[in-house]
Formats: C-alpha cells, structure tokens, sequence
C-alpha cells in the first residue's frame, strides 16, 4: 500500500493565473494532490484549461481539481453557459418538470467543467432555505420543502455524475436556518435532533447513497455539541453522520480559512481536529507558509498518534477511489453542444421568473425612474452583482428612462425622490436585506435581481429572476417588454406584495 502522505488529506488553493515554478514544486514536495480554484484564478478560458493541465501534471493520476459552480451567484466559471440557481429550478411548479430541467442543468455544468480538466465540484446546495434572514444561502437553495430540495438537488447531481464530475453536496448538517454567514462570524443553530430530522437532515439522508462527496458547515449545534462547530466535532461528523446516518462517501471541510474556524483555531490545528471529528480532507487555503503549517500539523498528529493512521488511511483510499472515478483531463465540449446548453440554461432560467403582487409590466411610452445600486463588488462567496448600465440595458425597449444610481441602496432614503409623475422602478441588485430606511415606501414595480426575500421589505409588486446571469436578464427583459410571462412559483414563503 502507498505510504500515506499528510498532503494526501489536505486541499490547498494557488495564487495567480498560472501555476508559478515555486507553487509547483510546494505541491510535489507536499504530495499535495487537491487543490480548489477560485475566481482569481480564472483567466480566459484557455488560459484555465492550460492551468488545470499544469495542476494535473504536478498532483498525478490520481489528482482532485474543484470549484463552486452551483449556478446563480456562485459560479466561478462565468465564461461557461450560465446555469441557474437552485431557486429558480425550485421556482418551476411542475415539481417532474424541475426535476427535468435540474438533471439537464447539472449535466450542462459538468460538461462545462470536464471541457476545462476539472472534476470536482462543491453543489449543489441541500441546505433547506427555512429562514429569510440567512445572509449566505437564499436562492442557492432549492427552496424550504426539503423533500422537494432532495428531489431537485438529487436530479442535479445524478446530470453532473453522468457526465463525469463528481458533486460534493452541502453544507452538512443543514446551513439554511442561520443569520450569520460563517464566513465572517460562527452561527449557532439551536435545534435539538429530533428538529434536524425533521427538516435540515432529510436530504442529506435521501442522497446519502448519491453523494460522492459532502462539505461540512462551520455551524455551532449546541444540542448536537456545546464545544465544536460542526466541521470540528466529531459528535457531528463520526457519531451523526457515519454511524446514525451510514454516510460512506468522501467528507471534506468547509474552507478552514473563514473566520467561523481561522478566529478560534487556526487552520492548521483546525485541519488536525476535522480529520480527527471524522473528514477525509481539509480544505487549508492561505498562503504557501500557512498551507505548510496546516500540513506539518496533520503529520505531527499521525505520527503522534493524535490522529489514527488506520483511519487516515481509510480516508486517502476513499479520496483516491473518488479520483478514480471521476479522472480529472480535459473532455471536449463541442460548439454545438455548448450552444444547446446555453439554450437549456436559458429556458430554465426563464420558467423560474416569478411576478407577485399583481406585477405587471410598464408601458413601453411610460416615463420611468430606475433605481439601483452603483455597483455590487464580489464578497469572496459570490460573483459580483449586476453593475448600474446592464441595469439600464434592461430597459432599453422603453423611451423615457432616468436611470438614478446610489451607492448603497438599502440606505437611500425614498423621501428624497422627486414627485414628477414618472413611475418608480426599484431594481435591486445587491444581496442584503433592506432595513428602516425602506419601511413603508412602495415603488411601482421592484426588480429583485438577487436576494428574494428583499421583496419582503418593499411593499410593492415585484418580479424575481433568484440571479443575474445571462438567461435571468434575457427572461426579466423579454417579460419588461410584454414580450412573455413570468410563471414561476416561489419555492419559499415571501410576503404578500399588494
């Protein structure tokens, strides 16, 4: 048997576009054989396909190269047909329909994918969208019936695994009840178990025998363990979800560089505690000395015994059987092919777009006031939002528009708008909620390009698209312009808007 490596158990990111002659040889001294892009690392197409050859030449046969494309907001490959969030496959009524279309989708992002050499993939989501207040889930859930999430998100995962991707669902056991986003801070969910059962686990236990891969959530259950978070408790990870629940697949952390794990333990003690409460790999970003500590731990641990190397070694076959099936090498993605998925994206994209409150569309002659957001910087988990002109090309059927940009829109004051008769279009095109600031004011229409709980702050008709992407704007512009409908059906309770 191959001698076990503590590289073998530990995912690392790069810096740069291209893999630098000082990060490849780090990678081989470490017998690193993961490793996680992000946006910065995202070139031309070409230029990713060549960085993934590189990585691949440098991590061996046997190598594991993964991204988050989930669809909507995150997705890191933004040069590949734009695949909807989850919600919005959520958004089709016809629950045999979205399952359709969420089998078609995870096959067109796998394709996507395999066309660069990458194999691994972090989605999709199974977090039960059940509290509006969740500042990092929303609409990258499949919405708050979980059921139907484990239904929609087991058809997106069984597209992906059919074209050779492996999924890695999330985040286990359940993110959609928080109101911290665990990268900033450490949420605390205090649900007994018999609540989780009833709600957040039920699909993690219907894709348990799917799911090739599962990340962890740097969540606190008190209930569960008053100490650990659970991508550190072995409570969780051990005792709930491989002997209560009989998980078997691959576990990997949640990025041990977010503040829920890095602002208490470090992520080089935080990398020996995941493996240890149960995971197969931590995923230790940072730079190369960061990385090099996070590994150097996990090695002191097995030699010290802190760590059992029997159960190490369970966990790098595992790893390695998941590499074995779903080799990473670049596949060709055809032109012809591509273009079919891009037209699939865009019809699910379209079937999700949802009116309330009696929206309907503004005469192409009425004289409008668009007010949005300047622009929308990325925070690191999602791609940036929809800047003030793609705004304003959503509205370029119509003849009298006045486009009115602020900085930070949940704090501009409506009382400040003139009373010249034109009609008040609010696009909302950021994340956040919106507070005091908002309470009582009604616009005519309210685009809700993101976040679709924000419809439950503006007493208004509104329109939600769950994202921006290329197929959400072309359905949004097309019913703007009377040009089609909006059918979809919220898959989570929003408030009433007339």
């Amino acid at each position: 048997m191959q001698t076990l490596q503590p590289g073998h158990l530990v995912m690392v990111d790069i810096e740069g576009k291209t893999l630098s002659a000082e990060t490849a040889a780090f990678l081989r001294e470490h017998h690193i054989r993961a490793v996680c892009l992000f946006r910065k690392n995202l070139g031309t197409e070409d230029e990713v396909r060549r960085l993934v050859s590189d990585l691949r030449e440098v991590l061996g046969p046997q190598a594991l190269i993964g991204i988050d494309q989930e669809g909507g907001s995150v997705a890191r490959a933004t040069f590949l047909p734009q695949a909807p969030a989850a919600m919005a496959l959520g958004a089709i009524e016809n629950t045999a329909e979205a399952e359709m279309a969420a089998r078609e989708i995870g096959a067109a992002v796998a394709r996507g994918l395999r066309g660069l050499g990458i194999n691994w993939n972090f989605a999709p989501v199974l977090d039960v969208n059940n509290n509006p207040a969740n500042p990092v889930i929303a609409e990258r859930s499949f919405g708050a019936d979980p059921h139907r999430v484990a239904r929609l998100a087991g058809a997106w995962m069984a597209g992906s695994l059919a074209e050779g991707v492996a999924c890695c669902v999330k985040h286990f056991p359940g993110h959609g009840d928080t109101h911290v986003d665990s990268h900033h801070a450490l949420p605390t969910v205090d649900k007994s178990l018999d609540e989780l059962e009833a709600l957040e686990l039920i699909p993690f236990r219907a894709l348990k025998d799917d799911a090739p891969a599962l990340m962890t959530a740097h969540i606190v259950y008190p209930q569960l363990d008053t100490e650990h978070p659970a991508t550190l408790s072995r409570r969780v990870l051990t005792g709930l979800l491989r002997e209560a629940i009989g998980y078997r697949g691959v576990v990997i952390s949640d990025a041990l560089m977010m503040k829920a794990i890095y602002d208490r333990y470090g992520h080089a003690r935080g990398a020996v505690m995941t493996l240890a409460a149960g995971a197969d790999m931590a995923l230790a970003q940072g730079t190369l000395a960061d990385q090099r500590a996070a590994i150097e731990a996990v090695g002191a641990a097995i030699h010290d015994g802190r760590l059992d190397p029997a159960a190490m070694q369970a966990s790098r076959l595992r790893l390695d059987s998941l590499a074995r099936r779903f080799p990473a090498g670049a596949v060709a993605y055809p032109a012809d092919r591509r273009a079919d998925d891009d037209v699939v994206m865009h019809a699910a994209w379209a079937r999700g777009l949802c009116a309330l409150g009696g929206a309907t569309p503004p005469g192409r002659d009425t004289p409008l006031r668009v007010l949005t957001q300047a622009r929308v910087d990325t925070d690191g988990v999602s791609e940036a939002g929809l800047a003030a002109e793609e705004v304003e090309a959503l509205f370029a059927g119509h003849r009298d528009i006045e486009l009115l940009c602020v900085p930070d829109l949940p704090q501009f004051d409506p009382s400040t708008l003139p009373r010249d008769g034109r009609r008040t279009v609010l696009v909302s095109n950021h994340r956040r909620r919106y507070g005091a600031a908002m309470a009582g004011w009604r616009p005519d229409l309210h685009l809700s390009l993101w976040n679709p709980f924000q419809v439950a702050d503006i007493a208004a008709p509104a329109v939600v698209t769950w994202g921006y992407a290329d197929g959400a704007l072309a359905a949004l512009r097309a019913w703007l312009e009377g040009q089609a409908g909006a059918t979809g059906v919220a898959p989570v309770p929003l408030a009433p808007h007339a």
